[in-house]
């Protein structure tokens, strides 16, 4: 995964010959796909020994299974304080942003062209114009992978998109300024992206069934030679992986190289610790946070109690329905009883028992069952989270226990139970913003003292563009085929801050993926730490703020000299780094550099519960505020932390002049995490990064 091959050799003819030391004459037969546009690699039918035998071989850097990944989900764009009529350039129209998901409804409005003007010069792409999809001056290219051939029966062999994920994150990111949009009523307003004048570049590389590594890195390689101007990607693993162990990583790396930045969904397996997959310091890793909005439904029982769920319901009961608990009606021919029934699980319940009527379960289920067995709505109550909503086939309301043992013990009271489950209705939420539970959180799982995530944005009820080629949910019996709709995930904060870049890089079209990175991290809003218990492991440096990002003052810039210099520190060999910076990268005494020397924008410190350690940390800011300044150290500094910073005055006389400082820090952490924060301050700009502390397991 290095450089492509300097000479006359191809990527192809090198990718061949390293096969041919495994399978002989016959290398061609298992050579599946070779990276030969943006950097070197490929994609081979290997079995283990095989694999090792690879792996091996002068030249190869790692060798690792084609695994999937998995997808991450208008007012949110208000809510972050970011008008549409925000001040924007005439160069926002030249911005390209290369969208890496399931591809794009072409036909939604969000999409139109009108009174767009031809494609940047610099677009150096293609549109594969199959299944009748075309692109446009407002979608400039699309692709479309799968490296295997292997296609599901509703899936669609063109960047068309029929999972509805993609044109959401596009829409969220660079839509259209469409009025009037809602899902069915729900959510009415103007739906736009963050950068509606920007073009879009869709890379198609997941399906029904996941997100092959090797389609991602195809992706990413042709994305880097096309020209795009920042890569917004809201996938990822479920497990953490070494940085050249997966593909994410390895794609954002060679993007840094090029000068674009990747913007990376950062899970949505929270709320436990370290469960954050994407977290390569050269890519943006987004959590996800709520806007002041969300959606209620209430139950309305025949005793005329009313509770109050969550759930993004559109349907409208016209009466009162039956209703049972789970619990007694177990599909016993089936071979289950009550103990599987209460929790609705598939093929647990007895049709006869449940058909016409709303069900009760002890269970936060897709619903899947409940109409399998014939039910007219569900009503679902446990001790989970319920500070998100979603969408059901059928109606549907999530109760938190308290007011599910209400509705149960009213079953249990009346020889006919009767209920109606309401649409949805918005609520204003007053605790907003707050990171959502299940968003994954920090610390990073591979290098202990990055923190990450690094920001977070808006991903919590999201109404944004859908794909028309199947249902809201994409669930049996769901009929409702919608142009916009509503989802939640870290996939959908993924866009805002991807769109956010974009916004900062048409007014500051040279600064590399770094610089960006830092001005949205040193100008973000300062989360509550009574809603965010988690910290800077849920929110990192705190909730994005487009406006103030495009003016930070100072910026810690990085490139790849700096990555390599901390994957030196990390223990990379000089052949691996060779190998992946395509160049005579060398690791020794002035090249292996810690990580607390890595120009990043905040500082954490992990350490053992007790210990006294103190690091000091090396950075560099460069000026691009006022051209004549002077910052000075303002410290917020808690019990368990000493800090110290030198100098602590920093005076430019001209814009792109560098400063260096060093910080350094002391802590004895018992337990959990201590934060405090470094802000130089002009008077003018306050520049903020947090400084962590905690305990390491």
């Amino acid at each position: 995964m290095g450089d492509l091959p300097k000479g006359d050799i191809s990527a192809s003819t090198l990718h061949t010959n390293m096969l041919q030391q495994v399978f002989g004459s016959r290398a061609s037969e298992y050579l599946l796909h070779s990276y030969q546009r943006s950097f070197n690699g490929f994609v081979a039918k290997l079995t283990m020994e095989e694999k090792k035998k690879l792996s091996g071989i002068e030249g190869v850097v790692s060798v690792f299974p084609n695994g999937k990944k998995q997808l991450h989900t208008t007012r949110s764009w208000d809510f972050m304080g970011f008008p549409q009529k925000v001040k924007r350039t005439t160069t926002e129209s030249d911005i390209i942003i290369g969208m890496l998901d399931t591809g794009i409804w072409p036909e939604s409005a969000s999409f139109s062209d009108e009174g767009f003007g031809p494609q940047p010069s610099k677009w150096k792409g293609t549109c594969q114009t199959s299944s009748n999809f075309t692109c446009n001056n407002k979608i400039i290219g699309a692709r479309y992978y799968r490296t295997d051939g292997k296609l599901g029966p509703t899936d669609i062999k063109s960047p068309r998109d029929s999972l509805g994920h993609g044109t959401h994150t596009a829409s969220t990111a660079a839509g259209r300024m469409v009025r009037g949009a809602s899902l069915l009523g729900l959510g009415s307003g103007a739906a736009r992206g963050g950068v509606p004048s920007a073009r879009i570049a869709v890379y198609k590389i997941c399906w029904h069934d996941g997100c092959p590594d090797a389609d991602i890195l195809a992706a990413f390689d042709d994305a880097i030679a096309d020209g795009v101007d920042i890569i917004s990607l809201s996938v990822g693993g479920y497990d953490p992986y070494d940085y050249f162990e997966d593909s994410i990583a390895i794609g954002a790396f060679h993007s840094m190289k090029n000068g674009i930045l990747t913007s990376n969904s950062a899970g949505n397996t929270g709320p436990d610790p370290a469960t954050i997959t994407n977290f390569s310091p050269w890519s943006l890793s987004v959590a996800a946070s709520t806007i002041d909005r969300k959606f209620v439904t209430k139950v309305k029982l025949g005793n005329n109690k009313v509770y109050e769920g969550v759930s993004v319901n559109t349907f409208e009961m016209d009466d009162m329905y039956p209703i049972i608990y789970g619990g007694d009606a177990p599909n016993t021919t089936g071979g289950y009883d009550s103990s599987y029934s209460r929790y609705c699980y598939e093929d647990s319940l007895d049709k006869s028992l449940v058909d016409g009527k709303i069900v009760l379960c002890d269970w936060l289920t897709s619903g899947k069952a409940a109409i399998a067995a014939g039910a007219v709505g569900t009503v679902m109550q446990d001790g989970g989270y319920s500070d998100s909503a979603y969408i059901y086939a059928l109606p549907a309301s999530y109760l938190d226990p308290r007011d599910g043992g209400k509705v149960h013990h009213y079953l249990n009271s009346t020889s006919k139970p009767m209920a109606i489950i309401q649409k949805s209705v918005e609520v204003k939420d007053e605790l907003a913003p707050f990171v959502v539970s299940f968003s994954s959180r920090g610390p990073n799982p591979i290098t202990s003292d990055i923190l990450k995530p690094d920001l977070t944005a808006p991903g919590v009820d999201i109404l944004a563009a859908w794909t028309e080629a199947s249902s809201v949910t994409g669930k049996e019996g769901d009929t409702r085929v919608v142009p916009y709709s509503i989802i939640s995930g870290t996939s959908m904060s993924c866009p805002h801050a991807s769109a956010a870049a974009a916004y900062i890089k048409s007014f500051h079209p040279t600064w590399s993926p770094a610089a960006i990175k830092s001005a949205l991290m040193t100008t973000a809003a300062r989360m509550s730490v009574k809603t965010n218990t988690d910290m800077e492991f849920a929110y990192g440096a705190g909730h994005i703020d487009p406006v103030k990002a495009v003016h930070p003052g100072l910026i810690y810039d990085a490139g790849e000299a700096n990555y390599v210099n901390f994957l030196c520190g990390q223990g990379y060999s000089t052949k691996h780094l060779r190998l992946i910076t395509g160049d005579k990268s060398t690791c020794s005494a002035t090249m292996n550099g810690t990580v607390w020397d890595l120009n990043y924008p905040s500082f954490t410190i992990s350490t053992k519960s007790g210990v006294t350690v103190t690091r000091i940390f090396t950075r560099t800011v460069t000026n691009v505020g006022s051209a004549v300044s002077t910052y000075k150290a303002i410290l917020a500094v808690p019990s368990g932390l000493s800090v110290k910073v030198e100098p602590s005055v920093l005076s430019f006389k001209s814009l792109g002049q560098k400063k260096t400082f060093t910080m350094t820090v002391g802590t004895a952490v018992d337990k959990g995490v201590i934060s405090g924060s470094l802000v130089w301050d002009d008077g003018i700009h306050q520049v903020r990064s947090p400084i962590v502390a905690f305990v390491s397991s």
